[in-house]
């Protein structure tokens, strides 16, 4: 799930949208691209910081848009750890895992077989106090890495000159 992105849906979806609401293979493809995941749940937009506030005001359908990110966030994580043998750390990064504490929390109390133990306080503050660290100093490894695209650009593009 994604801002306008549905995610994974059941194979069957397609035809039972052209069938039941007689959409075409176009119209339901810019459903599933364009006015699906957070936008669609919501109501409200395909941008967290929207949702979130809508939230805060009580809108339902903006807080199960949240609700739903957040566990299929947390499900996809588990999945990719099935191929690992053990985990050193989980890492929260781009927009919404480096400015959201309420975000990072919710999915973290989805990942308890991993055993992260999140310091309220370190999350809020979103690990600058902590060189990134937003767990306590047992259980899992959590931190907030900032993305620095432009740097990693100026590098390749660096890289590709020399």
């Amino acid at each position: 799930m994604m801002g306008t992105r549905s995610g994974d849906v059941d194979p069957s979806l397609h035809l039972f949208l052209h069938q039941e609401e007689q959409l075409t293979l176009e119209e339901i493809t810019d459903i599933l691209t364009r006015k699906s995941g957070l936008l669609g749940v919501s109501g409200v937009s395909h941008d967290m910081r929207s949702v979130l506030a809508a939230a805060g005001q009580g809108n339902s359908r903006a807080q199960l848009s949240i609700a739903l990110f957040c566990y299929r966030l947390a499900r996809a994580l588990l999945g990719l750890t099935a191929a690992l043998s053990s985990i050193d750390a989980l890492i929260f990064t781009g927009g919404i895992g480096e400015n959201n504490p309420s975000i990072r929390a919710q999915v973290l109390t989805h990942l308890t077989i991993l055993h992260p133990m999140i310091d309220s306080k370190l999350n809020e503050e979103n690990g600058r106090e902590s060189n990134g660290r937003i767990s306590t100093e047992s259980g899992l490894l959590c931190l907030v890495i900032p993305t620095n695209e432009e740097l990693m650009i100026a590098r390749e593009t660096d890289s590709l000159t020399s």
